[in-house]
């Protein structure tokens, strides 16, 4: 009897005993990544509304984290990100730094130039996720084995938009581009798909950046009457198409050109990869979300952050694996998609990297429509009716050639 009394006393204490106690879990496997945003100084945007939040991208980069660590909790994954604000100058050392941390998955903000230099820096030893860079040569003939892009190309950005000028049957394009280097390699996106899709570029304009001050008090007197002039005596146009990623002109243009014609491109009609106001596929529990963390709109580079740490989550949890190099094929892999809320499931083209999804055309305040249109049909997908399809590319990756 006492034995028996005894022997139930010991399993209630043992019952009492925390879990650890009892049965040593497991440690969780931590999955890190690093979010480099490489700051360009430089003029302020023209509207005041544009002026850059201090958390640009990282703020996208922690909501990622916090939605990678509600599935990993259940999964027995720590998911953990460094934050890293840089220079061009100081790029370099920056990455480095997280080399040397072993950080295997890095998310590269920054313009195209530097977006290269540092892929070629990384080389093997780990993979970047590109949130920011458009230049259709980092997917073409400078394109990395090391780089998976996020942000979306300058072609597939130009193709959104021409679609669906095609499907409003606005074939006749003024195209006016900037004088700086982006912005002719934007006007050579459109170019080419103006050719791809049938469209006509009836006359071409080239607004010469000279300096001098953005914003003034009596700037707008000086635009008002500059803009129509600049572009007087056009050859008979449905619409100007604008190329100004420099942001020195464009968004003076709508309601100012001489003859009354919409304005699209960067300004006016403008192809994102994401828009404040978008509400489908679920997209407004995702803004509202947002808003609560960072008390601001998402912007589209937090949205391109957000979405480089949860293709490495979903890859995480579809492997149940933190190691580097099986996340890393999985994502290479054609088994892999990941939701974006954009209606469709987002994948990695296996030719250039480049991730497919839907671009917003968009207003200040709507999303006016979301592209691909649907009268252009594809083999395979239809998302690659945006941007350089398989035939098209230059892009040799593994190829030592």
């Amino acid at each position: 009897m006492f034995k028996g009394i005894m022997g139930l006393l010991a399993g209630a204490v043992a019952l009492a005993q925390p879990v650890h106690a009892q049965t040593k879990a497991e440690d969780p496997v931590v999955i890190r990544a690093a979010v480099l945003r490489v700051d360009n100084p430089g003029l302020p945007p023209i509207s005041r509304l544009e002026l850059p939040p201090d958390d640009l991208g990282f703020a996208g980069a922690q909501l990622a984290t916090d939605d990678n660590d509600t599935t990993g909790r259940f999964m027995g994954q720590d998911f953990q990100t460094v934050t890293v604000a840089a220079t061009p100058d100081t790029a370099a050392d920056s990455m480095r730094d997280l080399l040397d941390q072993g950080i295997r998955f890095i998310v590269v903000m920054a313009d195209d130039d530097v977006t290269l230099a540092l892929a070629d820096q990384v080389g093997d030893r780990a993979m970047l996720i590109n949130a920011m860079a458009r230049g259709d040569n980092l997917r073409g003939s400078d394109c990395r084995m090391n780089t998976i892009h996020v942000a979306p190309s300058r072609a597939m950005l130009a193709d959104a938009l021409t679609q669906f000028l095609m499907w409003k049957n606005w074939p006749r394009w003024m195209l006016i581009h900037g004088s700086h280097p982006q912005d002719q390699a934007m006007a050579d996106a459109y170019r080419r798909s103006a050719a791809k899709f049938g469209a006509d570029i009836v006359e071409e304009r080239e607004f010469e950046d000279t300096g001098g001050a953005r914003r003034t008090d009596s700037g707008h007197v000086q635009v008002q009457s500059q803009m129509p002039v600049f572009t007087q005596r056009a050859e008979d146009h449905d619409i100007v198409i604008t190329a100004d990623e420099a942001d020195v002109f464009a968004v003076y243009l709508p309601y100012l050109t001489w003859d009354p014609r919409p304005v699209a491109g960067s300004a006016g009609l403008v192809p994102r990869s994401w828009h404040p106001a978008m509400e489908a596929w679920g997209a407004t529990q995702f803004q509202n979300r947002f808003e609560a963390l960072a008390n601001r709109r998402m912007r589209e580079a937090d949205y391109q952050a957000w979405l480089s740490l949860r293709i490495i989550g979903e890859a995480a949890t579809r492997t149940n694996s933190g190691d580097p190099d099986t996340l890393r094929d999985f994502i290479l892999s054609p088994d892999f998609d990941v939701a974006g809320f954009k209606g469709r499931a987002l994948t990695v083209r296996d030719w250039d990297h480049q991730v497919r999804q839907p671009i917003l055309l968009t207003t200040g305040d709507l999303t006016t429509s979301v592209s691909p249109q649907e009268q252009y049909l594809h083999q395979t997908s239809q998302l690659d009716t945006l941007g350089v399809d398989r035939a098209e590319t230059e892009c040799r990756l593994g190829d030592p050639s």
